[in-house]
C-alpha cells in the first residue's frame, strides 16, 4: 500500500512538473573517446548490461522520450528498440552530443546523463525532476562541499541550450561546466545521496565504483 501510494504521489509531481514546465527528453551521452578508461564507458556493465542502456533504461522511467547520443559510426552497436541521435560534430566535446539533440528537438528540456555516473539511480532522477525550475536556464545536481553544477546530471531547459548556440559562436570554450557557472540563473540541486554523482573515467575510478556498489 505504501509502494502503491509513493508511486501514485511521483507520477502526480512528475505530471504537475511536465505541465508547469514542459516536456523532459533523456539523453544519455556516450559519443565520447573514452581515453582516460581505455574503453567505452558506454559499454562498461555495472548493472548486468552495458551502462549506457542501463542509464537509458532509467531515463525511460521518468521522461517523456529518451535517447542515446553517440557518434555515427557507434549507431550500428546498438541493440534494437533504443533511439539514437547521432552527433553532428558541429561542436567540441559533451555540446556536441547535446546540442545535437536540441537540434533535432529544440522545444524541450533534456535531462543529461554521462556514461561516467554508475552509482546515478532512480531515486536521484525522480529528486531531480521533482526540484526542476522551468524558469532556471538549468536545474543541476551539485556537491554540497563542492557546490558547482554538474552539467553532464542536469536538466538544460531549452533556452540554455540556445544561450549555449550563442556562447559557443562567440569563442568563449566548449566547457559546458563553465557556462552553468557564469550564468546566474541555475538552481543547485544537492542529492541525498551524494554517491550517485561519483565519475569514473579510470580504471581506478572503475574499481572503486564497483566496489561501492558490491558493499551498497
Amino acid at each position: 500500500m505504501i509502494l502503491k501510494y509513493l508511486k501514485f504521489n511521483w507520477n502526480k509531481k512528475q505530471e504537475e512538473n511536465m505541465i508547469l514546465g514542459g516536456k523532459i527528453y533523456g539523453l544519455v551521452l556516450s559519443g565520447g573517446k573514452s581515453t582516460r578508461m581505455g574503453t567505452d564507458k558506454g559499454l562498461i556493465t555495472y548493472h548486468g548490461m552495458p551502462q549506457r542502456e542501463y542509464l537509458y533504461q532509467l531515463l525511460d522511467r521518468v521522461c517523456d522520450q529518451t535517447f542515446i547520443s553517440l557518434r555515427k559510426e557507434q549507431e550500428s552497436e546498438v541493440p534494437f528498440g533504443f533511439a539514437t541521435i547521432a552527433d553532428e560534430d558541429k561542436y567540441r566535446g559533451p555540446y556536441n552530443g547535446l546540442l545535437s539533440a536540441h537540434s533535432r528537438y529544440p522545444e524541450v528540456a533534456w535531462l543529461v546523463l554521462a556514461c561516467d555516473l554508475p552509482l546515478i539511480d532512480l531515486l536521484a532522477l525522480q529528486q531531480l525532476i521533482a526540484a526542476r525550475d522551468p524558469n532556471a536556464v538549468a536545474t543541476a545536481f551539485a556537491q554540497k562541499d563542492d557546490p558547482l553544477p554538474e552539467p553532464l546530471c542536469a536538466i538544460w531547459e531549452a533556452k540554455a541550450l540556445e544561450e549555449s548556440v550563442r556562447y559557443l559562436n562567440e569563442g568563449n570554450g566548449t566547457c559546458p561546466r563553465k557556462f552553468l557557472i557564469n550564468n546566474d540563473h541555475v538552481k543547485l540541486v544537492f542529492p541525498e545521496n551524494e554517491s550517485v554523482l561519483l565519475n569514473a573515467n579510470s580504471e581506478e575510478e572503475y574499481k572503486a565504483a564497483l566496489l561501492k556498489l558490491a558493499t551498497s
